[in-house]
C-alpha cells in the first residue's frame, strides 16, 4: 500500500459570507491571531506526514502563493536589525513542504477543483484538506488520524464528527451502515438536511483521504445546482461500488468560513498564546461583567 504523501487544498472560492473584507482578501488569509487560517491547515498536513501539496487557486489569491514565498527584502530587513526569532518565523514558512500551485479557472464546486490534481496525484492515495475548516488536536492531527484509518481499511476515508440535532442542516450528512469503533461504513451523503430528515448525526467535517480511482467518480459524478460537482457526490458513488469510511476524529473543529466560528477560533487561540492568554481572560471576564 503506497503511503499518503501527496495534499490537495481547494482555495478558489470566493468567500461570500466575509464581504466586503473577502473582496480583495483571500478568507483563507484572514489571521487567526496572527496566523493566517490557510497556514494551520498547511501545518496540519505536514505534521500529518504530508510532504507535497497542490493548492487550487481562484482569482485574485496571489497572497497565498506570495505568503507560502520567500521575502528577500523582509528577511534581510530583520537579519540587519537582529530581530532573528522574527526572522525565523518568516523563513520557516517558506521550509514547511513543496507548495504548488494551479488555478481553477471556473467554480465548479470541489469535484472539479480536486479532478484538476489529477496530474499532480499521479496514482497515489492523497489528502484533500478544504481551507475552511481548522482542526486543533496538539496530539495527533485529524489527518493523521484519518491516514491511519485509510491504512487499516484501504478505502477512502471521509472525515466526520457528530453534531447536535440543532445543527444538522448545516452539514453534509452521512448515511451510516455498520459501525465499528470510530469506524462508520459510509452508505451515502444527504447535504443539509431539512429537519426531521438527517439520515444520522455524522457530519463530514472538510478531511478525506482517498483512493485515486476518485477521479473516475469525479467525472461520472452528475452535476449539481449552478452547474457544480460535489467531491462528497463522488465519494458517494465510489463508496456504492467500491466502498468507504467515515471516520469520527478527535479535535477541535472551527468553521472560518461561518463568522461565529472565526471568531471563535480567533478568540481560542488567543487563549492558548501565553503571552495573551492572561489579558484576553481579563478582558473577556470584564466583558462578561458587562454583558
Amino acid at each position: 500500500m503506497k503511503k499518503v504523501r501527496k495534499a490537495v487544498i481547494p482555495a478558489a472560492g470566493f468567500g461570500t459570507r466575509f464581504l466586503p473584507a473577502s473582496k480583495a482578501i483571500p478568507k483563507e488569509m484572514f489571521p487567526i491571531v496572527d496566523t493566517p487560517a490557510l497556514q494551520y491547515v498547511v501545518e496540519e498536513a505536514v505534521a500529518s506526514g504530508v510532504t507535497e501539496i497542490l493548492i487550487i487557486l481562484g482569482r485574485n489569491k496571489k497572497s497565498i502563493e506570495d505568503h507560502f514565498d520567500a521575502n528577500f527584502e523582509l528577511e534581510e530587513l530583520l537579519r540587519r536589525n537582529n530581530k532573528l526569532d522574527s526572522l525565523k518565523i518568516v523563513t520557516d514558512i517558506t521550509e514547511l513542504a513543496n507548495i504548488h500551485y494551479v488555478r481553477q479557472k471556473q467554480m465548479k464546486g470541489s469535484g472539479n477543483a480536486v479532478l484538476i490534481a489529477e496530474t499532480f496525484v499521479s496514482g497515489e492515495p492523497f489528502a484533500v484538506l478544504f481551507g475552511d475548516d481548522i482542526i486543533y488536536n496538539p496530539q495527533k492531527p485529524a489527518l493523521l488520524q484519518l491516514i491511519e484509518a485509510y491504512e487499516k481499511t484501504g478505502k477512502s476515508v471521509l472525515g466526520a464528527q457528530r453534531v447536535p440535532q440543532s445543527q444538522l442542516f448545516k452539514y453534509g450528512i452521512v448515511q451510516a451502515g455498520a459501525a465499528k469503533g470510530r469506524y462508520t461504513e459510509m452508505l451515502g451523503l444527504v447535504e443539509k438536511p431539512d429537519a426531521g430528515q438527517a439520515p444520522s448525526d455524522l457530519a463530514c467535517m472538510g478531511r478525506f483521504v482517498l483512493t485515486p480511482d476518485i477521479f473516475d467518480f469525479i467525472r461520472r459524478t452528475p452535476e449539481g445546482k449552478g452547474g457544480e460537482i460535489g467531491l462528497t457526490d463522488a465519494i458517494c458513488l465510489q463508496a456504492k461500488e467500491f466502498g468507504a469510511y467515515a471516520y469520527e476524529f478527535e479535535g477541535r473543529r472551527y468553521d472560518i468560513g461561518d463568522k461565529i466560528g472565526y471568531v471563535e477560533a480567533s478568540v481560542e487561540y488567543a487563549l492558548r498564546d501565553p503571552s495573551l492568554h492572561d489579558g484576553v481572560v481579563a478582558y473577556l471576564k470584564e466583558l462578561c461583567v458587562k454583558l
